[in-house]
């Protein structure tokens, strides 16, 4: 499991080798990985509760509360003091564990430093190297709002990876190779205007073209035979084949590159499947060789157990998208000898990664747990799912259009503005824009579908990436007027915290594991949910109390440098831009 590649964070790890050592010496048989520690969703309940007692009842004979009660008085011997302010029992068998003031003060005095802060994460992963695949747009088709998820999943994962110490490597893995170039080809030379030059098309013109194949083809499935004919050719280096499928690339690129720096998306490696291509007959040969294969019908085959058989090559002799993702696997372990690859790829290609995770382990390249696939859900009409083939889908230069509209709405309200050079406050609508955009996504679990809303994707208000960009703008205006720069004898507060600034200190401690939650999840809807309860406990503070010129004055700058510090780190983690003025 992946969960053999993250340690607790030390606040639980304490707490639970505390439980570990007085069921020990209790006589109380259980495994470190039985003892769970999770938050009350009411803090008068503790910080952090366990029910183990629940779970050993039957196997010790007594109940819940009975052993609840036996672990709780050792505990009160030896729990670290300095950390954890009490212990009580619960309902039936829950252990409540609470936290002192000070040390929640002493939590956040870190969370003020960002380097300090990303030094401590980055020993969770230390040594050890990530290979995430994602985005991967396929050539010829515009940047369409399904391609979003992969590109905003997969971004924010490389980041939290990369917080947490891990040698990180983005792949884009380009789909610029299979038979659906034969069929492009085709609607080139037969369907397309005899006056167009190839150099004066775009991106949606090689859209339409592919849509307009697939609607010929339903009455001349020739056509079908045709562009697989092709792709042969492009596979054995046809030069026509070759000339036309490079303009392609060159065509979409112009818009990808676009996107991506609309985005602020940049990933470190750009492999196409063609780069695999000279690869694949070493790698046909090597699983032949293993025995793993056999012919059917003329195609080459693997079988498996628990699963529809896999085609390694067609009977036409053309190869597949799986073995192209074989010859991927070989090479980056080969290249970067990962403790891990990801693949954030839809949820529709399940069969196609357990088929190739299968294979992988079958031939000693990669262990099953060191390949996971985060399958996202689509982003998908009411009706059902977006298809090009269909022309129905959303280009997402139309989506970012439109939010930099609302965007732009927002800007012309606020009267910070209006001290914006022209520039700033273009700039600042862009970001705005990009961060709905973003946070509306990044906000679901992954493998949730996400049913394409104009008006929620446009939302600029509530549980989104302005509200929180809005809060981080609030905290830096704050600490722009105070004149103090630097807190002292923090902890002198701890006596007299009213409540609003109690829930938050109760809320910055959890940072770091979320953090290590949401990466070990591959879910950074994980860190998005945290931030909004941050943002909405910082404004419950700021609205009841005022900070400046007050005699608390020193402490609530301090709760706002730290809620300040944790909006900036978490906004980058989701690849969202922290604005200053809104």
């Amino acid at each position: 499991m992946v969960q053999r590649y993250f340690n607790m964070n030390n606040i639980v790890k304490i707490i639970s080798d505390d439980i570990f050592k007085v069921c020990a010496e209790l006589g109380i048989k259980v495994n470190k990985g039985e003892i769970k520690l999770e938050h009350p969703a009411d803090t008068q309940f503790g910080d952090y509760a366990t029910s183990l007692p629940m779970g050993l009842a039957k196997s010790e004979h007594k109940s819940p509360n009975e052993i609840a009660g036996s672990i709780k008085a050792r505990l009160d011997k030896i729990i670290d003091k300095e950390i954890i302010e009490k212990v009580e029992i619960a309902g039936a068998g829950f252990i409540n564990f609470y936290l002192k003031k000070e040390f929640l003060i002493k939590e956040a005095e870190v969370l003020n430093y960002e380097l300090e802060f990303k030094n401590k994460l980055s020993e969770v992963g230390h040594g050890k190297t990530l290979v995430i695949d994602y985005s991967a747009p396929n050539i010829a088709k515009p940047f369409g709002i399904g391609h979003l998820r992969s590109t905003n999943i997969g971004q924010s994962l490389y980041n939290l990876y990369k917080i947490l110490g891990w040698n990180t490597i983005g792949d884009n893995h380009i789909g610029d190779w299979g038979t659906q170039f034969g069929k492009l080809i085709v609607a080139i030379k037969r369907l397309g205007s005899a006056k167009q030059n190839l150099d004066d098309l775009t991106i949606e013109d090689l859209e339409k073209l592919y849509v307009k194949f697939h609607k010929e083809a339903e009455t001349n499935p020739e056509l079908v035979d045709e562009g697989r004919d092709w792709f042969s050719k492009l596979e054995n280096g046809d030069k026509e084949a070759k000339e036309n499928w490079q303009k392609c690339i060159d065509i979409s690129f112009k818009e990808y590159d676009q996107v991506y720096e609309l985005l602020d998306v940049k990933i470190d490696e750009i492999h196409g499947e063609s780069f695999y291509a000279n690869m694949l007959p070493e790698i046909i040969d090597g699983i032949t060789k293993k025995g793993i294969t056999k012919i059917s019908d003329g195609a080459l085959i693997i079988e498996f157990d628990d699963m529809p058989p896999a085609m390694l090559r067609k009977s036409n002799g053309t190869t597949t998208y799986l073995t192209r993702d074989m010859a991927t696997i070989k090479y980056r372990k080969e290249i970067w000898n990962p403790d891990m690859v990801i693949y954030e790829v839809g949820a529709d290609q399940q069969l196609h990664f357990r088929q190739v995770f299968k294979i992988a382990e079958l031939m000693g390249w990669m262990p099953k747990e060191g390949l996971v696939h985060v399958a996202h859900g689509l982003i998908r009409w009411p009706t059902g799912k977006f298809s090009t083939r269909k022309g129905d889908t959303i280009h997402l230069s139309d989506v970012i259009d439109r939010a930099m509209e609302k965007a732009e709405e927002i800007a012309n309200k606020s009267q910070v503005s209006k001290d914006l050079s022209t520039e700033e406050k273009k700039e600042m609508i862009k970001n705005v824009a990009i961060g709905a955009i973003k946070f509306n996504d990044l906000s679901s679990d992954p493998k949730r579908d996400i049913v394409f809303d104009w008006d929620q994707v446009m939302s600029l208000e509530g549980d989104s990436g302005p509200y929180l960009q809005y809060t981080y703008a609030r905290c830096c205006s704050v600490l722009d007027k105070t004149k103090i720069k630097e807190q002292k004898n923090i902890n002198n507060s701890a006596e007299n915290l009213n409540p609003e600034e109690l829930a938050l200190l109760k809320e910055f401690y959890k940072f770091e594991e979320k953090i290590i939650e949401a990466a070990t999840r591959f879910s950074p809807s994980v860190v998005a949910e945290y931030l909004i309860n941050v943002a909405r406990k910082y404004n419950e503070f700021y609205g009841k109390h005022r900070i400046l010129d007050q005699p608390e004055e020193n402490f609530r700058i301090f709760l706002t440098k730290t809620t300040s510090s944790i909006l900036e780190i978490g906004l980058k983690l989701l690849g969202i831009k922290p604005i200053e003025k809104m």
